[in-house]
């Protein structure tokens, strides 16, 4: 049930207490977030790309919830999960600590040249309008107002760090319901975080899960470890399932994400031009099909330097 929307993102209520809040496109969200009420605490999952839309994802708590945000958890260091942090500095924030040190270590210089080529970005904004003024492309309109949202949050973004760390584990007891947060390390990124409902039989994912949307690899994702995490958390008891980006799901994409993972490797292994690779018919419908190639490419790239490594070491 959508509760509210604006145009960062819609929120929906899971459950009694439980919302998610889901990214619009050209909004200042771009991943999912969300909010529980513990009943004398509310924990807030994940803090959006801007400060923009961080501070309309803590009004909606505050109000929702009638009470401050007590906790805030980061999934990973990506900075469409941990820029709006600055908004919650008076909440205590906690990630993993593999998650805290690759945030300390990487953002600061990401946000740093960022700021130093606002110029650049108010030109390529221009090319993008001029572009839009002849084609009317909506995917052109979308990705103007997705940057502008960027452009308005860089003056006044400082990168806010957690203030608490844990290595595998930590819960969060309220007097209505309890938050466990886990990391099983390494997936989509270095170090994933999901947050637990047992309760409630919901889960808040992070970037672990996708649905109807194509799931973004990099060279320090582990991709076996992430279908070994899935596999895992499909013997837990889920109803909802809310993941980093897309619609709410449940545990059925798990096994999605799994064996669209399998596909993707089994494509990139035996590929000689990832570039007149057709789209699998499963997944020609997922959001984010300019994300396939780029994958098919980074998983090629992986294999060759797995490939090479076993040779040296034979």
């Amino acid at each position: 049930m959508i509760l509210t929307e604006n145009k960062h993102f819609e929120l929906h209520q899971v459950k009694e207490g439980i919302y998610a809040a889901i990214a619009k496109d050209g909004g200042g969200a771009v991943g999912n977030a969300g909010f529980i009420d513990l009943g004398d605490k509310t924990v807030v999952f994940d803090t959006f790309n801007t400060q923009q839309a961080a501070l309309e994802l803590k009004k909606c708590a505050e109000e929702m919830t009638n009470k401050p945000v007590s906790w805030v958890v980061n999934s990973h260091y990506h900075g469409d999960h941990i820029r709006g942090n600055q908004i919650f500095q008076s909440s205590n924030l906690i990630s993993s600590e593999l998650t805290y040190k690759k945030a300390k270590d990487i953002q600061p210089e990401r946000i740093k040249g960022q700021k130093q080529d606002i110029a650049g970005l108010e030109n390529y904004i221009q090319t993008l309008q001029s572009e839009y003024n002849e084609t009317k492309a909506h995917k052109t309109l979308t990705q103007i107002h997705f940057l502008q949202e960027i452009l308005s949050s860089l003056p006044t973004l400082t990168l806010t760090l957690p203030s608490s760390t844990f290595l595998e584990a930590f819960t969060i007891h309220g007097t209505e319901r309890t938050a466990r947060i886990f990391t099983r390390g390494a997936g989509h990124s270095p170090c994933d975080t999901f947050l637990y409902l047992p309760e409630d039989e919901v889960i808040f994912m992070g970037d672990l899960l996708f649905v109807k949307t194509h799931p973004s690899f990099f060279d320090e994702s582990d991709l076996d470890n992430w279908m070994h995490t899935l596999q895992e958390l499909s013997t837990w008891n889920i109803q909802t399932a809310i993941p980093g980006h897309g619609p709410l799901g449940t545990k059925s994409d798990f096994y999605q994400i799994i064996q669209y993972i399998k596909d993707v490797k089994t494509l990139a292994e035996n590929a000689e031009d990832e570039a007149v690779i057709n789209i699998p018919s499963s997944y020609e419908d997922w959001a984010l099909k300019e994300l396939f190639e780029k994958k098919l490419k980074q998983l090629a790239h992986i294999q060759k330097n797995k490939m090479e490594a076993s040779s040296i070491h034979d």
